[in-house]
């Protein structure tokens, strides 16, 4: 997703409180126009959206060249919630607008339009009037859910006893119709497939990217001096056997930007670091 420097600071504007709390704009301040473009890896095709007003937008294909738009975050307000997502079609129509809740941590589809949507803690717990004695409790509360390209409900992540509640969804990878999640509080890794959930206790804290690559997984990041650290491992039965760790770096060597942005989807990493779009795939994450 691309827009001129005037959009673009209104699609990531931040509302700075006198207290000097700082939070993501839901809307923004007047309708704004943007472009997505898909690229295999070449510019397939670019879709123009004129006139929208969501901010802090994560976008995802649809079947048939359509676009989702997803504003991460969505208050609730006199009574109703605000739209924070919409569907487009491949001429940049708007076909519909949803709420998928508030605190969206990331969005992922499915070739067969299903929306996967994790959610971060005020998501979960409550912020923005979500979860006040006069509004509905957060969509977001169980931390991971499954939408039907109309935006309605398909699925919800149910209480897993052994590992907890989703407090916090650190990291989300969709592949296929199976999405694979990594969050906090005690950091398991979880697979859903076909609505049956299957997970393995981790020791690794607070990484943000999950690749997998059949019985192979790739958790990247961690708190600290972790920050750059890849642990890759096997899932056997019921335990996630680690190899030793390795560590992420730009191909000249230098740590990966603060700022960079980690996203796992299937068997490749994608980092964003400033104008730099790299790709790596499972194996370049082993062998470091």
């Amino acid at each position: 997703m691309w827009a001129s420097q005037e959009n673009a600071d209104a699609l990531t504007a931040r509302t700075v409180t006198p207290a000097g709390a700082s939070s993501a704009d839901s809307p923004t301040a007047a309708p704004v126009s943007l472009h997505v473009s898909t690229y295999r890896p070449h510019l397939a095709r670019s879709v123009s959206i004129v006139g929208q007003s969501l901010a802090h937008i994560a976008v995802q294909p649809l079947p048939g060249g359509g676009v989702l738009l997803v504003g991460a975050r969505c208050r609730w307000r006199n009574g109703a919630a605000e739209y924070n997502a919409a569907v487009y079609d491949a001429d940049g129509q708007l076909l519909r607008k949803g709420v998928l809740g508030d605190g969206i941590a990331d969005v992922q589809t499915t070739l067969s339009g299903d929306i996967w949507v994790s959610y971060f803690d005020e998501g979960v717990y409550g912020n923005f009037g979500w979860g006040e004695a006069d509004s509905p409790a957060p969509i977001g509360s169980p931390g991971l859910i499954r939408f039907r390209s109309d935006l309605s409900l398909a699925w919800r992540y149910p209480y897993q006893r052994e590992f907890g509640a989703i407090s916090d969804c650190y990291a989300l990878n969709v592949t296929g119709d199976e999405a694979w999640a990594y969050y906090y509080t005690d950091f398991p890794i979880v697979r859903v497939r076909a609505a049956a959930v299957a997970g393995w206790s981790t020791e690794v804290r607070g990484a943000h990217a999950l690749v997998v690559a059949d019985d192979r997984v790739a958790l990247v990041g961690g708190y600290g001096e972790h920050r750059h650290r890849v642990v890759a491992g096997s899932i056997q039965g019921e335990a996630f056997s680690v190899d030793r760790p390795t560590r992420l770096v730009m191909p000249n060597g230098r740590p990966v930007p603060r700022t960079a942005t980690l996203l796992g989807r299937g068997s490749e990493l994608h980092v964003v670091a400033g104008l730099s779009w790299l790709k790596l795939g499972f194996e370049d994450l082993t062998t470091g």
